[in-house]
């Protein structure tokens, strides 16, 4: 065997123990985790909520004509539709508070539309304690625990066959001063002919869509058609924080009984 044959056998032999070392050496090292950063950055986005909060009338006067009911199926169809949506990158969620008796109360939390699995129907009785909704959801609003800084602009809705029955100047006052009523879309339907119209359009901050009047089922049916698809339509958008106008115009196709109110 030759030198050179000798030094390039002792040279390989030399190579091979080095990456063996070298491998067994790795093999006890612990191994490098990747950066949580890095792993964060391959997630899919936490879609943010788009809270839709609905103040409803149930005083004893909605139980008139079939009002109560026509509203019931037609906030049913809305949450139905709400729960359909893929929450890419907004989450729809929804709370309703009622306002029939002697105060208002929550008859269902802020929840996401998904998650619903039914909601317990109106039941219209007593007076109009609209005031006590206004200090209701100007409370629910302000609560970072249940509408996170995150979340998108809401949407309140609210919905009136008559005129308040308690103190409300001030509760409206409230909720219109409150931060984020300010930045919210307020919406509202005056019901029939003994709707405060005057009142409930203090209540909308919507240039171009003032109180929407509902003379029958239709119109009830149709106002909350316009509101599902408006929402839906900013849930999908690239800005979700973009209030869409409400369109009025379309024609409806239902199951609904929609005779007259």
């Amino acid at each position: 065997m030759g030198w050179a044959s000798y030094e390039e056998d002792n040279s390989s032999r030399f190579h091979q123990a080095t990456v063996i070392r070298s491998k067994e050496h790795d093999a006890l090292m612990p191994k490098k985790e990747v950066p949580a950063t890095k792993l964060k950055a391959f997630a899919a986005p936490e879609p943010r909520p788009l809270p839709v909060i609905v103040l409803a009338d149930v005083s004893g006067s909605m139980s008139e004509n079939g009002k109560i009911a026509v509203l019931n199926d037609a906030l049913k169809s809305m949450i139905i539709s709400f729960s359909k949506e893929s929450r890419l990158r907004a989450e729809i969620q929804v709370g309703l508070i009622t306002f029939g008796g002697e105060v208002a109360k929550e008859h269902l939390p802020l929840v996401p539309a998904n998650r619903i699995a039914g909601v317990e129907a109106f039941k219209a009785a007593g007076r109009t304690p609209m005031g006590s909704a206004f200090e209701l959801a100007c409370k629910l609003l302000e609560d970072k625990q249940q509408i996170p800084s995150r979340a998108y602009r809401p949407v309140l809705i609210l919905v009136s066959d008559g005129a308040p029955t308690d103190e409300w100047e001030a509760a409206l006052d409230a909720l219109k001063s409150s931060e984020r009523a300010q930045k919210a879309t307020r919406l509202a339907m005056a019901i029939g002919a003994g709707a405060d119209r005057a009142m409930l359009g203090q209540f909308v901050n919507d240039r171009e869509t003032p109180v929407f009047e509902a003379d029958g089922a239709r119109d009830i049916v149709k106002f909350f058609k316009a509101v599902t698809m408006s929402v839906v339509a900013r849930s999908s958008s690239v800005s979700p924080d973009q209030p869409l106008p409400l369109d009025l115009g379309s024609d409806l196709s239902d199951d609904l009984d929609l005779d007259a109110l």
